[in-house]
Parts: C-alpha cells; structure tokens; sequence
C-alpha cells in the first residue's frame, strides 16, 4: 500500500481524473503512463506538488471534448516519476483503493476533478490472503493459455504460475488488450474471487471466437 493511505480517512476528498479508454487500475498493481498532453502535464505537476494522487477512469459516452465518465475508477498514487528530453512525463501510478465518482468540481484547472466516495471499497486497502483456499490457479493458467494461443501472445510463464493471485488476476486484468466494458467489468467485479471467474469468462469467450486471427496490441 503506497505511504499514507492506510485508512478510508487518509485518502482524499477530491482528486484529478484521468480518462483514458482500456486502462484500469487496481489496488496494489501499477501502471506505467507516458504523459505528453500539456493539460495533463499539468495535472501531474499539480499532483506531485500535493499527495500525488489521481484517479484513472474510462469513459461512458458523450462528446469527445468532454465524455461522461465511468462511475468507478481507480485511485492512484505517483511512486514514480521521470521527465524526458523532449518534456514528456514517464510515470507510475500504484493503485490505492477504487472510488466511486461523485460530484465534478466546477472547471478551475485545464484538467477534471471530482468529488470521492469509497465507502463501497473499504476492502481494497487491505489485501486478500495469498493462499486463498476458492483461488483455482490450473483453470486460469487453462484458460490464459487458450486466450494467447488464440491471440499469438505470450507472457512469462515461470513468473505468472509463481505469482500470488491478486497480482496475477490484477496484473491480467489490467494488462491484457480486453475492450473497455470488459475492463470497467473487471475493475468494477466486488472482489478477487468475482474478478477471478470475469477474468476467465473472458479469457475463453475471446478463445471460443474465430475472429480474424489479428491480434490487438498488449497495453
């Protein structure tokens, strides 16, 4: 859990958002962003000035200029942080705990805040037992192997059958190029075990289809 947020009342009232179809993100997982609109550039000075949070969400419809966004996303925290030649920011987001949007705040900066709510997901801020009796490794690892095979992807497999389950599903989850409603679907699941068998739904409704044979890229 990233420094200071071990408490629903550490966490903040009000946070930046950043929408971005096909990225979630989970508790205790972490996402590499490259950030180059000058908007969120400022965002993120503005959050490395303060706590370093933001909340990452997808969007739900509406005008390009301004989508609605998805009711739940994903706080984040900035554990890492590095600027290029040509002035983009290479980042880490850690996921804290998934929010419920509330409220957006009145337009004050070139990006969007909203108010939190994570009442909902008090859980998140503690993680799951890593032996977890219900967690059914061999059906996963069966139906991750069709889904690449499937997708002519490939992943490591030594590191993902040693990993406890809530990186393996999280990091799956988050990784693997599923479309945005399977992704809010995933990211909205009430717990592991729920994310777990959405997770394998998936991974074998997406084996199962003939398709084209043209795989999406990884994120």
């Amino acid at each position: 859990m990233p420094r200071g947020f071990s408490r629903i009342v550490d966490l903040p009232e009000i946070a930046p958002v950043f929408p971005l179809d096909g990225a979630i993100l989970l508790p205790r997982a972490q996402l590499p962003l490259n950030i180059f609109e000058p908007r969120y550039l400022n965002m993120i000075d503005d959050a490395m000035a303060g706590d370093r949070t933001i909340v990452m969400v997808q969007t739900a419809g509406g005008p390009k200029s301004l989508p609605k966004l998805a009711p739940v996303g994903g706080l984040g925290r900035i554990t890492s942080f590095s600027e290029t030649s040509d002035g983009r920011y290479l980042i880490t987001l850690t996921g804290v705990c998934r929010v419920t949007l509330g409220a957006e705040l009145p337009a004050t900066s070139p990006y969007r805040q909203c108010r939190l709510q994570y009442a909902a997901f008090e859980p998140d801020l503690t993680a799951p037992e890593d032996d977890l009796a219900v967690f059914d490794r061999g059906r996963l690892m069966n139906a991750l192997r069709s889904y690449l095979h499937h997708r002519q992807l490939d992943i490591d497999w030594e590191t993902a059958e040693a990993a406890p389950p809530e990186p393996l599903v999280n990091s799956l989850s988050m990784a693997l190029p599923f479309d945005p409603s399977a992704k809010q679907l995933l990211l909205e699941a009430p717990d592991l075990v729920r994310r777990t068998d959405a997770l394998i739904a998936l991974l074998q409704i997406d084996a199962a289809d003939p398709g084209d044979g043209e795989p999406p890229p990884m994120q």
